[in-house]
């Protein structure tokens, strides 16, 4: 049973489309990896399916009840927590807790035991009575998912719930969200994919705001062609393996890598619709008394799967040939040597290299000259005589 369906679900920002025609179903009691490169639409789309963004085309049910439509109803049977837990840090856990109980309309004879619980199940209850901002990162991520799972809704979304945790944090957060899906049916964006591996029952890719793959991680594994490759050691030369590997129908490629042992030869072989050749091949190189050194079937991780979907290799050669990465080059090979000695020789720098050789000597010598700190000086010199020459001439005159 579907306990959230999304049907053509679109989100438009003027021009841009940061949603595109989205259409899934979640069955109930499973957990849910929603996978994607940054800017595919996750947080987007999570914000459409908790009612925190109305979409510009589409709709969404949980339980039957419409997003848009029902509001209430359907934000009931939802529990959400954002990528910034939506904590106030000037209140206590046991207080935030008691706020947000309120906010769901938890009846009061409930809202104790219901808080208790939630403390328990998340180990929030030694840090009850600490205000949230004095909490550690972990801490808070907590406390956030506490007010999520409040009262019991049918439906958990966590937005990368692991981003910011340590390593022993994240093993904890993983445990929990594995208890919480055996009552709930939880949802989970996130960058660390082997965790969703770990942790998730179903996977989910959007890309470009578009589902480009919904299955299990086999089943994602299925779709990608030679998602499992067969690496065997011979004590042989390159030449006799390959014989033998000529011998089996199913070998469709064959890869030499480098060998750290001696007289040794690793090779890697694919085979047809990923076909277990391991008894087949050890019992021919048994009979060409060929020493098997190991062998080990490596299959495609999740990593793996996601960068092929997603990436798309086979178009970034062509968008390379668009731009002419060589003409690009060759221009500025043969523009940037020609721009740089014509510039030295507009801007002639021996002449002004010489210049302060040759003017600068000439200004020192005659600033001194210039100054005429002499003339300066001497100046009263020539006014006192001439004061004592006039007032000789009127003492003459008086006399």
């Amino acid at each position: 049973m579907a306990v959230v369906e999304v049907k053509n679900l679109t989100k438009r920002y003027g021009k841009h489309t940061a949603v595109e025609g989205l259409s899934f179903m979640v069955e109930k009691g499973q957990i849910y990896g929603f996978l994607g490169p940054n800017g595919a639409g996750k947080s987007t789309t999570m914000n459409m399916m908790t009612g925190y963004l109305a979409p510009s085309d589409g709709e969404v049910l949980v339980n039957g009840h419409d997003m848009m439509r029902e509001p209430e109803e359907a934000k009931q049977c939802i529990g959400y927590l954002p990528e910034v837990p939506p904590v106030y840090p000037d209140m206590t856990v046991s207080e935030y807790l008691k706020f947000a109980a309120e906010l769901k309309h938890i009846p009061k004879a409930e809202r104790k035991q219901k808080i208790l619980e939630v403390m328990e199940l998340t180990k929030v209850t030694e840090v009850a009575e600490r205000l949230i901002k004095n909490l550690s990162k972990g801490y808070r991520q907590r406390v956030g998912l506490a007010q999520a799972i409040l009262g019991e809704p049918d439906v958990i979304i966590l937005d990368e719930p692991m981003v910011g945790l340590d390593p022993r944090q994240i093993i904890e957060m993983r445990d929990l969200i594995k208890e919480l899906g055996q009552k709930h049916t939880v949802i989970l964006s996130s960058h660390i994919l082997s965790e969703v591996s770990a942790v998730c029952d179903h996977i989910m890719i959007i890309s470009g705001g578009k589902l480009i793959a919904s299955d299990t991680t086999e089943g994602l594994q299925g779709r990608i062609r030679n998602s499992f490759v067969l690496e065997a050691s011979v004590k042989a030369s390159m030449q006799k393996v390959q014989a033998v590997l000529d011998t089996i129908e199913a070998v469709t490629e064959t890869e030499e890598k480098p060998s750290h042992m001696a007289d040794c030869v690793t090779v890697l072989i694919h085979t047809k619709d990923n076909a277990d050749i391991r008894e087949e091949l050890s019992m021919k190189l048994y009979e060409k008394k060929l020493p098997i050194m190991g062998m080990n079937l490596q299959e495609h991780s999740l990593e793996d799967i996601f960068l092929e979907l997603t990436e798309k290799p086979e178009e970034i050669p062509d968008e390379l040939g668009q731009v002419e990465p060589e003409e690009i080059s060759d221009r500025s090979e043969q523009e940037k040597p020609e721009e740089i000695p014509d510039e030295p020789g507009q801007v002639e720098p021996e002449e002004i290299s010489d210049g302060p050789e040759q003017e600068n000597p000439e200004e020192i010598p005659d600033e001194p000259e210039q100054a005429e700190p002499e003339e300066k000086s001497g100046m009263p010199e020539v006014q006192e005589e001439e004061e004592e020459e006039k007032e000789e001439k009127e003492h003459d005159s008086n006399l």
